[in-house]
């Protein structure tokens, strides 16, 4: 699975940006906004973003932690996150990028105050082994923080659904001319544990003291924190 993701992320590196946009409506901005609050980061923070794809939310850290903080982010793809420095460069923000793979990251125990994974997790072979990597590379009481799809209902079910499945793949496959990466992410999104099944995930991985979660956009996203327990 890993090396069909990565192929897949690759093939679409150079449009992921501007589909993000599109077919969010520009709400992923407002998640990742929520997400960097949620994390409790404070300036002087030094934060790991995995899965970080072009960078956006290692960018929205950075903004959080100043200048004397440092932000580190990694992903398995070297396509997607060879497009990060320009976008850095152009905002004028400091932040160090570094290929790398979230269950198996090369960096010692206690580096980080964060370690963050937005829209990621649901693709590694191993959530659990992935959450307890995370936590390894975090001080005991830092977070690691979650930004991921969910499944909403009430209201938003059914009209979710038909944009997943539908409008999804068509907009994303003309655009990118990849429509299979574009009905994999909404499939995977629909397949993946959610709310109260993801925080089970989290304390299967035996590693967080404190967990919790919140739903945004009626459930279409969520946030996970887990506060790293004591080794």
């Amino acid at each position: 699975m890993s090396e069909k993701v990565r192929s897949m992320f690759a093939d679409i590196a150079g449009d992921y940006d501007k589909i993000n946009s599109i077919l969010s409506l520009g709400i992923h901005n407002a998640w990742r906004k929520k997400t960097v609050h949620m994390s409790g980061a404070k300036p002087g923070d030094k934060v790991l973003d995995c899965a970080t794809g072009t960078g956006d939310l290692a960018f929205e850290f950075k903004e959080t932690v100043g200048h004397k903080g440092a932000v580190v982010g990694t992903d398995f793809c070297k396509e997607m996150i060879e497009l990060a420095p320009a976008k850095a460069e152009k905002k004028q923000l400091v932040v160090t990028f570094e290929v790398a793979d979230a269950m198996d990251l090369p960096y010692d125990d206690n580096s980080f105050d964060v370690a963050s994974i937005a829209f990621g997790i649901r693709n590694v072979d191993d959530p659990i082994r992935c959450l307890r990597e995370m936590a390894r590379v975090v001080r005991a009481g830092g977070r690691v923080v979650i930004l991921e799809f969910g499944q909403p209902g009430g209201v938003m079910k059914v009209p979710y659904e038909f944009y997943s499945r539908y409008v999804m793949p068509a907009v994303g496959g003309w655009i990118s001319g990849n429509r299979e990466a574009y009905t994999y992410l909404p499939e995977t999104s629909a397949a993946f544990p959610a709310g109260t099944e993801f925080l089970d995930l989290m304390e299967q991985a035996g590693v967080f003291a404190e967990k919790k979660s919140e739903s945004l956009t009626g459930g279409i996203a969520y946030v996970y924190v887990g506060t790293v327990q004591d080794n």
